[in-house]
């Protein structure tokens, strides 16, 4: 199987016909490939918390599934070891639809007889990304007072993954005062 390719050839926003549907004779892509996140909404998902603390991306960007499956992995770790599965509610906000595509050039003796180049390339289906604009929310975490040190770390875990210079936002629900 062929090597990731780095998060830099796919960071710019590109609209593409990425269309998939469940009428297979419908769709501009065929066959994509599955996507990498496991889980959305993490944690206690019941209780109603009084302060959320969102990661803000600061550039329009794309990030890649398994980016963003990182970054949740991360900060739910974190999470969970300082603060405990029933105290916090997690919530993935940056929904990767976007398809990623490639057209691989063949290298070596005699690849210029059977290869025709870039013209008309469509690419083949390699992955999926989120496309997120500037002061989207891509993670936010809902909690106590006094876990909001433990969730600002867990957001900043999780903004080193991501590849995008992002910030840190507290607020509280109740008034929609942002807290510094």
């Amino acid at each position: 199987m062929a090597k990731l390719r780095s998060a830099s050839a796919y960071r710019r926003i590109k609209r593409a016909f990425t269309r998939t549907s469940k009428v297979r004779s419908k769709s501009y892509i065929k066959g994509a490939p599955g996507k990498r996140i496991i889980r959305y909404d993490m944690g206690n998902l019941r209780k109603k918390f009084p302060f959320e603390i969102s990661l803000i991306s600061k550039r329009k960007q794309q990030i890649r599934d398994n980016a963003i499956e990182a970054a949740r992995m991360a900060s739910v770790r974190y999470l969970n070891l300082k603060v405990g599965m029933e105290h916090y509610h997690l919530k993935i906000k940056a929904v990767p639809h976007h398809i990623l595509r490639e057209n691989p050039l063949a290298t070596g003796a005699g690849a210029d007889r059977f290869q025709t180049g870039m013209s008309k390339s469509f690419g083949k289906a390699i992955g999926h990304a989120a496309q997120v604009n500037k002061g989207k929310k891509i993670i936010t975490v809902s909690l106590d007072e006094k876990n909001i040190q433990h969730a600002k770390e867990a957001c900043r875990k999780a903004k080193s993954k991501l590849g995008l210079p992002c910030s840190i936002e507290v607020k509280e629900k109740a008034t929609g005062k942002i807290i510094k």
